[in-house]
């Protein structure tokens, strides 16, 4: 055994001493004038700015470099539009309107008390769950606009962190309810208010434990029924029930997901058009990707996209369902159709399903906006070295008519070279994705240095197959500085299947890290590189890794700069770090081991942190135990809060900002 383990051993650094790239395209480097900091930042210079919209069934708008312009599936012409301002009024009879904590709704002018809070504990309609789990508003309007379902929040359990506010004359402590990992957390209840009755069902919702989350609510077409996925505290359990409007009972459990690592609903149910007994289901839970499955009202299951890939739902209308997905690569986004066809006994089972029909045409990122009845949709396609290119097209595949092609927007600027490849992961088994800017006038007989910028959480893709690789111009401003810039998916990043996704489970950064050593360990070897000048930036989850990768790497990382960061995952919130990290009670070992306070002996190169006072996300808490933690250990660090800031800065204060860990690179790197 021994024997083999060792040989195991040497394979895999002979795996890692040879992993090698693989490109798969190149932007090409070209002369112009310089980007400041303020182009990048405040101006939007280099990004690739065109979008479009139905505006209903036949008529569009689209936004690009001659401004908005109106056009038809009817028409080949365009015509100026005047965008219109204050958003969309409604012209339903019922309305609703968030006051604070309290939930009304208008009828025929009159204001109706659907719940009303008189304790800042409660609340009625508002965001629940920190916005997880896919399901972001507090209500959800009946297909006929006459009934809405709304969540009252009961918080009053939940501990109170403040947050302090210096726009006031002698400051002011805001308390925020913040439910930390291992703590109490918010109850929830589901309620039907009827507009016609003027009065609230509240749904029989049972399951597991009252801490449960209850989220992706969705009605049946006839209103009769609510739908619900009801998710144990510890998200390893799921069930998808449906409950009776009328009376609040539970009807039955539909189906039910269960995962020893987590379970992540992040979609409602879409029925098919036409059909209240049939509808349209994703999850990630039983064939490893986010995939689309047929679904009875009685608990009869399909696959409907038999892909290794992850799927997203688009529409359907009631014989042809539409989804976008990953299949070509995963840096490509495309949009498919598949043909369904349902009898009226045991439909699911005896369903016809077609061959899958890809509609979308040219390589890359396709971002797809369908028309009401599915007949058209606009298509805004880029890659690499396409900023843009936004078509409209029939779903039947015979029509694709270009609207708009963007030229290059940095056509007038130095734009270095950018490079779209991949390197293994630590594990051998995926492909990680990178983009490469290489520095202006690259010299390949130089030496550079590097700077890696990270994300590397769930939830996030940082490089696409779309304009520039998905960039953020200040990585092209560093480059035009004389920085080789990385950027690298990982382990734990969406869009490649729940094994590469779960890779972190109740371990968050160590896969992550392992992956991203490897592409710098393939930086490190190649001659331009000076492998003794790294240096390391992210944000949020980046702002743990920065950290993270500067304490577990200190002979490889020079300097770092980590925005609002999580320093240890019991400070974090309950839905998102209970999922990842489970509690301090059932996985003290995993919190011991990513824990910064304890790495922060390690730190040996040069560290600033940046992070807004007002912080609500991550909390500051974090970053200021951190750097007690330092002082406590006589360790040099640097510390810049940004006093109304919240976890994002953005503004004025965001150019601050960018400058600010600009000029930490150019000092210390």
């Amino acid at each position: 055994m021994k024997r083999t383990l060792l040989a195991a051993g040497a394979l895999l650094a002979c795996f890692f001493a040879f992993a090698q790239n693989r490109v798969i395209d190149t932007r090409p480097a070209h002369g112009g004038k310089d980007l400041s900091l303020k182009d990048v930042v405040l101006n939007g210079v280099g990004y690739a700015r065109a979008s479009a919209y139905w505006l209903d069934n036949e008529t569009f708008a689209l936004m690009g470099p001659t401004g908005a312009q109106k056009g038809s599936i009817s028409s080949t012409a365009l015509e100026p539009f005047q965008m219109s301002r204050g958003g969309r009024q409604s012209d339903d009879s019922y309305q609703i309107k968030q006051e604070g904590d309290s939930f009304y709704g208008i009828k025929d002018g009159r204001k109706l008390p659907i719940g009303v809070s008189t304790d800042r504990n409660i609340v009625y309609g508002g965001t629940m769950m920190r916005n997880e789990f896919g399901f972001t508003q507090g209500f959800l309007w009946s297909p006929d606009g006459t009934k809405v379902a709304y969540y009252k929040k009961d918080q009053s359990r939940v501990t109170d962190f403040p947050l302090l506010d210096i726009k006031t004359r002698t400051g002011n402590l805001e308390l925020l309810k913040y439910p930390m990992n291992g703590m109490d957390s918010e109850l929830l209840q589901v309620g039907v208010f009827d507009f016609n009755t003027e009065t609230t069902v509240w749904m029989n919702v049972t399951d597991f434990t009252e801490e449960r989350y209850i989220t992706n609510l969705a009605w049946s077409p006839d209103e009769k029924y609510l739908f619900a996925q009801v998710l144990d505290r510890s998200q390893h359990h799921m069930r998808l029930n449906q409950y009776r409007v009328s009376d609040g009972s539970f009807v039955r459990t539909i189906l039910t997901e269960d995962n020893e690592a987590w379970e992540e609903p992040l979609d409602p149910v879409w029925f098919i058009k036409g059909r209240k007994d049939v509808f349209v289901y994703r999850t990630g839970n039983r064939d490893g990707y986010r995939n689309l499955y047929l679904v009875d009202t009685l608990g009869t299951v399909r696959r409907l996209t038999a892909v290794d890939a992850d799927v997203e739902y688009a529409g359907n209308d009631g014989s042809q369902v539409f989804y976008t997905s990953a299949q070509n690569s995963p840096v490509e986004n495309h949009l498919y159709k598949v043909g369904v066809k349902l009898p009226g006994k045991n439909p699911v089972a005896k369903a016809k399903v077609g061959k899958p029909v890809q509609l979308t045409v040219g390589r890359g990122w396709h971002t797809v906006r369908l028309n009401r009845d599915l007949t058209w949709f606009l298509d805004n396609n880029s890659n690499l070295n396409l900023p843009a290119r936004v078509s409209v097209c029939s779903t039947d595949g015979r029509t694709v008519r270009e609207l708009v092609t963007l030229e290059d927007p940095l056509k007038d600027y130095n734009s270095c070279q950018v490079e779209l490849g991949t390197v293994p992961s630590a594990d051998g088994q995926f492909e990680n994705y990178y983009r490469l800017i290489y520095p202006k006038d690259f010299d390949p007989s130089k030496k550079y240095p590097v700077i890696l910028y990270v994300y590397g959480g769930p939830h996030s893709q940082m490089v696409q197959d779309s304009w520039l690789a998905q960039i953020r111009m200040w990585e092209m401003y560093m480059a035009q500085t004389g920085h080789i810039v990385y950027i690298q998916d990982n382990r734990g990043t969406q869009n490649r299947g729940t094994a590469f996704e779960q890779a972190i489970n109740r371990q968050c950064g160590k896969a992550e890290m392992e992956d991203q050593m490897v592409g710098i360990d393939w930086l490190r070897s190649q001659p331009f590189v000076d492998a003794s000048r790294i240096g390391v930036h992210g944000w949020s989850y980046g702002g743990f890794m920065t950290i993270s990768l500067l304490t577990t790497y200190p002979d490889v990382f020079k300097v770092g700069v980590a925005g609002g960061p999580v320093i240890d995952w019991k400070w974090y919130e309950i839905m998102y770090g209970e999922r990842y990290m489970d509690n301090p009670q059932t996985n003290p070992e995993g919190f011991e081991s990513t824990s910064l306070i304890n790495k922060a002996k390690n730190l040996r190169g040069k560290l600033l942190i940046c992070q807004g006072a007002i912080d609500d996300t991550v909390v500051w808490e974090h970053s200021l135990s951190f750097i007690q933690q330092c002082i406590d250990l006589d360790i040099p660090v640097d510390y810049f809060p940004y006093p109304v800031a919240k976890h994002n800065v953005s503004g004025k204060n965001r150019l601050h900002l960018m400058d600010k860990i600009t000029r930490y690179f150019e000092d210390y790197l």
